[in-house]
């Protein structure tokens, strides 16, 4: 499986219009990474939440809880003179900004206050971030997740490497389910088989075939071949990365 360590819009096939991204091991990163991206190529970008987030490090934010009625943020626009902040640094050419109602008391995003469908008429891309993992490598679904817009273009399903060889008590959000899924406890050991065929039943089960799978922090495997067996045993295309 080859690593890709750049241009991850394209590797996803990231097309205009609202993506969500689900799963564990890194979709905050993703969610930062592709939306510079999408920036420094000409497109505008709205980064938000369908349930909750941390606000995204650098990217300005809209904090009313009204509709997001002014025009994206043109990156140095808010910013003093010399900062260097990503999204004033490289490349520059397109509009980014975040949108969201922050709870004062958890310092979360929430969704905004307009539907995203609105709002996807404003912006070329929206990316949304669809589910929680308690900052765990790897998940199970529970039955009111992931939270997906109507109308969404892409899915973009993010999984953990270094959960991958762990006891699946350790390594897993929601543990007790994942064993359900693939008939095995929770001190059993997180194989890439069992994790393709919770990934694999969970699909099916949101009726979710098209989405893009990323296996991210394949740098932290000891064995190279255990990103291969992932693959294998998924049955599908793999993007392997190394966001921190």
């Amino acid at each position: 499986m080859e690593t890709v360590n750049g241009n991850l819009a394209s590797a996803l096939r990231i097309e205009p219009g609202i993506t969500a991204i689900i799963g564990s091991g890194g979709k905050s990163t993703l969610l930062k990474t592709l939306s510079l991206e999408l920036m420094r190529s000409g497109g505008r970008v709205l980064l938000c939440t369908t349930t909750h987030m941390f606000p995204v490090a650098g990217v300005p934010w809209d904090g009313s809880s009204r509709r997001l009625d002014a025009a994206p943020w043109k990156p140095g626009a808010l910013h003093t003179p010399g900062c260097t902040c990503e999204a004033c640094a490289g490349l520059v050419r397109g509009r980014i900004c975040q949108a969201g109602v922050l709870d004062p008391q958890t310092g979360k995003l929430s969704s905004p206050a307009a539907p995203l469908d609105q709002l996807a008429q404003r912006f070329d891309y929206v990316l949304a971030e669809a589910d929680g993992s308690k900052r765990l490598p790897l998940k199970a679904h529970a039955a009111w997740e992931p939270v997906i817009p109507a109308a969404t273009a892409n899915v973009v399903w993010v999984v953990g490497a270094s959960g991958l060889g762990k006891p699946i008590n350790e390594a897993v959000h929601r543990p007790e389910l994942f064993c359900e899924r693939c008939g095995c406890e929770p001190t059993d050991i997180a194989t890439p088989e069992r994790v393709a065929q919770v990934l694999y039943a969970e699909m099916q089960a949101l009726k979710l075939s098209t989405a893009r799978v990323m296996l991210n922090q394949v740098d932290t495997l000891a064995d190279s071949t255990i990103a291969d067996r992932f693959q294998a045993a998924l049955g599908r295309p793999v993007v392997a990365t190394n966001l921190k």
